[in-house]
């Protein structure tokens, strides 16, 4: 079960920074603020369960706030 855990994160991980660029690319800055907050939440559930993403400065800056 743990590896499914790890393998979803990873996958939903993946995909909001997908969506992230694409929201940046068109301009839409709500779209950019919802992904980002995508990301830290995805962040910070992985570490409450000691899953390891990688992830850049920007991102650890966006799970801090």
């Amino acid at each position: 079960m743990t590896a499914m855990f790890d393998q979803e994160l990873r996958e939903q991980l993946d995909q909001a920074r997908k969506d992230l660029a694409a929201a940046r690319a068109d301009g839409d800055a709500d779209g950019v603020q919802a992904y980002e907050g995508r990301i830290a939440g995805l962040l910070r559930l992985a570490a409450q369960h000691g899953v390891s993403l990688p992830h850049s400065a920007e991102e650890e800056e966006q799970n801090l706030r």
